[in-house]
């Protein structure tokens, strides 16, 4: 049984899924960029509903959809949903996001997701823990054209993927005419390399806001910037 992970507004039970709360949802949900009118969310692959969490708490975003293929994820998801402060403006659909986006006709304001991705580790893990990180259950190009249907025409959407996968994710983007107007590449402490790259996007052309973000002096002594980013959700900040 996985222990729950308590945050300082709501707690994540995640006894259900393989997807653990992991840095990379909570760098996401603390870095996306919202506006003050926003007021339609769609979390894709919500995994234990940790991101649509974190945006109930910092938004007053009156809609915050998520959908979940995965059965015990759905099912942590709705758990956690349920048992929070902000059950009243958030649900989770039991679909794939192929499925979601042929059936729905509205549009989000904003758009998130901590896409699936591969690992080298992808056959050392259990099925249901390597089908949330391997891309062949949702590729790129179909993520990007689905997001580019649902969105909103002045949103935005955000994502967080693998540094080495930035260029081509902003080209695929590029060609459902989303432009890159945020980027922020991570990594983990100042002598690593860079790991993930946090990007935004909308249909307007912006000047691209680039930072770089490095998350540990040394094991378990964060940096100012990254204290600073997630101290409004994490207890120990």
């Amino acid at each position: 049984m996985s222990k729950a992970f308590q945050f300082k507004q709501f707690t994540i039970e995640q006894d259900k899924t393989a997807m653990k709360v992991g840095t990379d949802g909570v760098l996401l949900g603390a870095w996306a960029q919202l506006e003050s009118n926003l007021f339609s969310v769609l979390d894709i692959g919500a995994g234990t509903g940790l991101i649509a969490l974190m945006l109930a708490q910092k938004s007053n975003a009156e809609l915050i959809d998520a959908i979940e293929l995965n059965d015990e994820a759905y099912e942590q998801t709705v758990e956690n949903f349920e048992n929070s402060d902000w059950g009243d403006r958030l649900f989770c659909y039991h679909a794939s996001l192929q499925e979601f986006s042929e059936e729905i006709d509205d549009t989000y304001d904003l758009i998130i997701s901590n896409p699936p991705f591969y690992t080298s580790t992808y056959k050392e893990l259990p099925k249901e823990r390597a089908m949330a990180r391997h891309t062949e259950t949702l590729t790129y190009t179909e993520l990007l054209s689905s997001v580019a249907k649902l969105l909103s025409e002045n949103g935005s959407c955000a994502f967080i993927i693998p540094f080495e996968e930035a260029t081509n994710f902003i080209f695929i983007a590029k060609g459902n005419n989303l432009c890159l107007n945020r980027i922020t590449n991570v990594k983990g402490t100042e002598n690593s390399k860079f790991k993930r790259s946090l990007v935004q996007f909308s249909f307007l052309e912006k000047p691209i806001v680039k930072t770089e973000l490095i998350i540990e002096i040394e094991r378990h002594n964060y940096t100012d910037e990254y204290t600073a980013l997630t101290k409004d959700f994490y207890l120990k900040m």
